[in-house]
């Protein structure tokens, strides 16, 4: 399931009278102000034409000061050398091969400098964009050089090029330009981005595609949508249309969604939770809902005996599968309701037959939601798709277990039954941290969370610390534990408006992609890495 900004970079620029001076320098060589149009929210795909009279900018600007460049998040190594560093001036353009794959991360540096694009070759001034098959570090590892009033980005991958692009335009903002020398920059972890609730609480596809941006100018590449729970269901469906509700988004809405996100190197994993969390599905078939031996319904929860339960959602997942076309798709899991009570054998009789009849004798209700999640990832396979789950489906002590291939989506430890990460860890599952201890944002702040704090990610928070606030033993590397998400549900829908989530957010999405690009402890304090991300963002 932070406080905002509340800051520009330019009313931090007007502080002083050298700021004031720098904002007004850059204004002139081509840098845009906060208030000024980005043209780069043209999110077409299509490069720009070059500047048919692009001249080389004049020698003799001021040299950078040499040093790290400051960026969110920190540059990982950087090797300075002596000499004038860049800075964007007039004339100077980004050069790629227009008709090349690179063309639109040129266009769009172009656009945010306010400079042209040119073919090779490159001429003192510009920044030459490459791919370079076979450089170390992977596909978004970079390496920056900035020599003789000249940049050149290369990377194996064009989402490294990008990241070296996002690196330029912060270097810019907070100093001017990029000092003379090398970075060489990679994230430690895979997965880095957010989770949205968009079920309980509508967000359109304006506000979902600004916070793309903002997640991209931070270098964080998944989104992950939990579209359907039991108070809506907001994709538009072709299949089921009785259970979408009156505010969802259209799928013409998505896919230009997903071509934004695509061009800013962003994975967008989409959710649909079962069996419970599943309300919305049943209001418009009650006879799907499961109820206990009293007669009592549960709510949100589907009855896994009952083969249309099954049949609907995998209608659902064949659907939506082809819609994204990112590799994960989530099963949620989680918070199946049969399994609070107490006993759940003897309280729901009809689901414990099924289980010992499939199963065995000695099988229980656990074991027959297993075997549902199992069923369902191999539905997924069939798509194409690597199924991820909430840590609350995967139980231990049945006749059967999860597949091991279905990543654990770890976020609390404070459910009933809810096991200790590290034996996720030791049973050699792939475990994403989502831990609510930190990265919980739960609109109205029910059930003693309370919105987390970019200060205590940024301070206290690394993708070892799973589970409360300790790390498990001995730290989790990136193969076991591939990066994690900042998560926004909205249980109480209008505690905030979408703003205000989006200005809630801002900090801790910010510490997020520093912990999360470099798992070390920052060495930035951290007033001066929100003065920092005020100044870039």
């Amino acid at each position: 399931m932070g406080p905002p900004f509340g800051i520009t970079r330019a009313s931090v620029a007007r502080g002083t009278v050298a700021g004031a001076a720098l904002l007004a320098t850059m204004t002139i060589m081509g840098c845009p102000r906060d208030g000024a149009p980005h043209a780069a929210r043209d999110d077409s795909r299509s490069p720009q034409a070059s500047p048919s009279s692009a001249t080389h900018p004049a020698p003799g600007q001021a040299p950078v000061v040499q040093g790290t460049p400051r960026t969110v998040p920190a540059l990982r190594s950087t090797t300075p050398a002596a000499g004038p560093g860049w800075r964007p001036a007039p004339g100077a353009r980004v050069v790629t091969d227009p008709a090349g794959p690179l063309a639109d991360e040129a266009r769009r540096l172009a656009d945010e400098l306010k400079l042209g694009t040119a073919p090779a070759p490159a001429h003192p001034g510009d920044i030459e964009l490459a791919l370079r098959p076979g450089q170390s570090g992977g596909p978004e590892a970079y390496e920056l050089t900035t020599r003789d009033r000249q940049v050149l980005i290369t990377s194996e991958g064009e989402a490294g090029v990008f990241y070296g692009t996002r690196t330029v335009l912060q270097a810019v903002r907070s100093g001017g330009g990029l000092p003379e020398g090398v970075v060489h920059d990679a994230p430690d972890r895979a997965q880095r981005g957010l989770n949205l609730d968009t079920a309980r609480k509508h967000f359109t596809a304006a506000w979902i595609e600004d916070r793309l941006r903002e997640m991209a100018d931070l270098k964080l590449n998944q989104l992950a949508l939990h579209f359907s729970d039991d108070q809506g269901f907001r994709i538009e469906s072709d299949t089921h249309p009785e259970i979408v509700s009156p505010d969802h988004l259209t799928k013409d809405e998505v896919r230009h969604i997903l071509a934004l996100a695509d061009s800013l190197h962003i994975t967008v994993v989409p959710e649909l939770d079962s069996p419970g969390h599943l309300g919305a599905v049943i209001n418009a078939h009650p006879d799907l809902q499961l109820r206990d031996a009293t007669g009592t319904a549960l709510r949100g929860a589907v009855d896994i005996a009952n083969p249309d339960s099954a049949d609907i959602v995998d209608d659902l997942l064949r659907e939506y599968a082809p819609l994204f076309p990112g590799p994960y798709f989530h099963l949620g899991a989680d918070e199946y309701r049969a399994l609070t009570y107490k006993d759940p054998e003897s309280s729901f009789p009809a689901l414990t037959e099924l289980a010992r009849r499939r199963y065995g004798p000695k099988a229980r209700v656990q074991d027959l939601a297993t075997g549902w999640l199992n069923d369902r990832a191999a539905v997924l396979r069939t798509l194409g798709k690597k199924p991820k789950a909430w840590n609350d489906g995967f139980f231990t002590g049945g006749v059967i277990s999860a597949d091991k291939d279905i990543e654990v989506e770890y976020w609390t430890g404070k459910e009933l039954g809810a096991r200790d990460p590290q034996e996720y860890l030791n049973e050699g599952r792939t475990v994403v941290n989502l831990n609510d201890e930190y990265l919980y944002y739960v609109l109205g702040q029910p059930n003693q969370f309370t919105y987390p704090t970019g200060q205590r990610i940024y301070e206290e928070w690394s993708p070892s610390v799973l589970r409360a606030t300790k790390p498990v033993e001995g730290g989790a590397t990136a193969v076991r534990v591939p990066g994690g998400r900042l998560a926004v549900w909205c249980d109480r829908a209008d505690a905030q408006s979408p703003q205000q989530v989006a200005d809630g957010i801002r900090l801790p999405l910010a510490a997020l992609s520093q912990r999360l690009w470099d798992a070390g402890r920052p060495s930035l304090p951290w007033k001066d890495f929100v003065s920092l991300s005020q100044r870039v963002h």
